[in-house]
């Protein structure tokens, strides 16, 4: 019995190759975190609002290389606002935490930037496309000097103004030549000349080679700064924007109510899928949401995953159509339901 007890405490505290998923905490874009405004803007007129129009997010146990304890994968299994799935499902053997942390960070930046151009195609306000340093790969000739997130201005003394400018202004230059890459860096954005001596390209040997990967990004033409440190990916798209359209026009879009919601944004204002939706809704619930906007092509995921009672949802597949789903819940007016 004594070893029979022994063995059952060793394998309660066993890592085992599963992830577990929960509600995570939601975030109120049209708020603020710790103080400081989730969304801020300055350059422009904004307005008052009041109410929440709360981003969702899934807490993650277990990533890549840490695994669940056997003992919460039991009580993972038992309750059902959390999912329990093999590790396999989401990363691929050689993938570790630093990756993972580092992508969904990248992740959650693009968001913003696409969240911006989104609620700016909406409200018919210009967009700046920005090309941008997306990444630097450890080892090349560019780390350490080329930073992700530089606001490319030239190359080797091309102006550049989208990712192909990058290519042309590199057809010309051999392997150790030194091209100077000009950027814009910081809050400040100040422009700074970076030499880089070029490596050769792994891919062929006759080009020359910095080192970074090229992507674009989007810039209003007043400041826009938004600040959530703890989450990561992608699906807080849809409800910056709307936190954003929210603050740019007059009165209140929620008018003191408490929307929630999810949703990867593209510049178009196409709203994509997204993970975890069981948990979001259930999040969304307990942080006292009575309304949450659902990815089109979440809808059956959520109905079959069980509405959490006293929450209300909605299908949308635009920010147009979140938009006037919003208005709709406020003014009490029919909502587009979703359908299996």
């Amino acid at each position: 019995m004594v070893l029979a007890v022994a063995l059952s405490l060793v394998v309660a505290f066993v890592p085992m190759p599963y992830l577990e998923l929960s509600p995570g905490p939601t975030y109120n874009t049209i708020g603020e975190v710790d103080g400081t405004p989730l969304i801020e803007i300055s350059g422009t007129r904004t307005y008052p609002t009041s109410g929440h129009l709360d981003l969702t997010t899934v807490s993650e146990r277990g990533g890549p290389e840490s695994g669940v304890l056997t003992m919460r994968l039991l009580t993972g299994w038992a309750d059902p606002d959390t999912k329990v799935l093999p590790r396999e499902v989401f990363y691929p053997d050689d993938l570790g935490d630093i990756d993972v942390g580092a992508e969904n960070e990248r992740a959650f930046s693009d968001s913003t930037a696409l969240a911006i151009a989104a609620a700016l195609n909406h409200l018919d306000l210009p967009v700046r496309e920005v090309t941008i340093v997306a990444s630097v790969i450890t080892g090349s000739p560019s780390d350490g000097k080329l930073e992700p997130g530089d606001e490319i201005v030239s190359v080797d003394g091309a102006r550049v103004s989208e990712p192909v400018d990058v290519t042309a202004a590199m057809t010309g230059v051999t392997p150790g030549d030194t091209v100077t890459v000009i950027v814009r860096r910081g809050a400040d954005e100040k422009t700074e000349d970076v030499d880089v001596v070029t490596g050769t390209n792994p891919q062929d040997s006759s080009r020359a080679f910095l080192g970074i990967s090229i992507g674009i990004t989007y810039q209003a033409t007043f400041d826009i700064d938004i600040t959530l440190d703890s989450v990561g990916g992608p699906s807080a798209g849809l409800m910056l924007s709307l936190g954003i359209v929210d603050l740019l026009t007059p009165g209140s879009l929620v008018d003191g109510r408490f929307v929630a919601g999810t949703g990867t944004i593209e510049p178009d204002g196409t709203v994509g899928p997204i993970g975890g939706i069981a948990q979001k809704l259930a999040g969304a619930r307990d942080s006292g949401a009575t309304f949450f906007l659902v990815p089109a092509d979440n809808c059956a995921e959520a109905l079959a995953a069980g509405v959490p009672s006293g929450l209300t949802i909605a299908r949308v597949a635009t920010l147009d159509e979140a938009v006037a789903q919003v208005d709709a819940y406020r003014e009490g007016t029919p909502l587009t339901p979703c359908t299996p």
